[in-house]
């Protein structure tokens, strides 16, 4: 797996998995994030945290669909399950993974304060 290329690389997919699931974005931003990986708002707005870009693809294909599908499901309740495992297949491991990666940002953080 390799991680995107720039910002406009991550969008292009932003909007591949936008008009699958059939989603329709006002807005779409990579920023600097501190506490969150993306969030949305039922405006249309999407904003995703940069430190993704250096994230394998598989990740960010999880974060964006995570995302898109609460524009319709706006809760992780047995629907949003299954869809996330319809697009995604076995997804708990990527979750996983992404919990792994905000402990370990958390931790750099710290570590950053302290010095």
């Amino acid at each position: 797996m390799t991680t995107w290329r720039d910002k406009e690389e991550f969008k292009t997919r932003v909007l591949e998995w936008a008009a699958k699931l059939d989603v329709k974005t006002r807005s779409l931003a990579v920023r600097p994030m501190r506490n969150k990986w993306a969030s949305c708002s039922t405006a249309g707005t999407l904003s995703f945290n940069d430190e993704l870009l250096g994230m394998e693809r598989d990740l960010g294909d999880y974060v964006i669909v995570h995302e898109l599908l609460h524009f319709s499901v706006p809760n992780h309740g047995k629907l949003w399950k299954s869809l996330m495992r319809a697009h995604i297949g076995e997804y708990e491991h990527l979750e996983a993974r992404m919990k792994q990666a905000a402990h370990n940002n958390r931790l750099q953080r710290t570590a950053n304060r302290s010095r």
